[in-house]
């Protein structure tokens, strides 16, 4: 991934709906160029997915919490469960007081209730332990820094 693929993907994380013709301008190349280059940036797997960012909220989907899901054996089985459970928008194998740690977005307790017990029924799972977020300071992706700013961070870094 050179400068051109990094300034690319920074401003695809800005707005994914922008034109070719818009991108190459931004990073001096034509539109069929700026095309090839995120087609190839798809290709090698930079790039999984184009989407758009919906507000929860206003989507009706304000209470946000995070549970920890305690196994009785190795949890890789439950993925494909948990995949059937819409609210859950993330599920990660992990190491420490649990097996299991999934993102939950429901519109009230009382349906982040029904999705605990549908988590509950899970073959497998022993447990479960919810923490409920009360406020968010921010989310975001991974962030790929832009090119001209690859030089002044690695700069600050270096004793004076």
């Amino acid at each position: 991934m050179d400068d051109i693929d990094k300034m690319l993907i920074g401003l695809l994380q800005a707005d994914a709906g922008q034109p070719y013709a818009a991108l190459g301008a931004a990073v001096g190349l034509s539109g069929g160029a700026a095309h090839e280059r995120v087609r190839k940036l798809r290709e090698r797997g930079l790039i999984r997915r184009t989407t758009i960012e919906v507000d929860p909220i206003a989507a009706g989907r304000g209470v946000l919490s995070f549970v920890l899901v305690e196994g009785r054996a190795w949890m890789g089985a439950t993925g494909e469960a948990l995949l059937a459970i819409p609210e859950i928008e993330e599920a990660h194998v992990v190491a420490g007081p649990a097996s299991l740690l999934a993102k939950v977005r429901t519109a009230s307790t009382r349906e982040l209730q029904d999705v605990l017990r549908r988590i509950f029924e899970i073959e497998g799972v022993a447990g479960t332990r919810t923490i409920m977020v009360l406020e968010s300071f921010f989310e975001r992706g991974l962030h790929v820094p832009h090119p001209a700013n690859l030089l002044s961070d690695a700069l600050e870094g270096e004793p004076s």
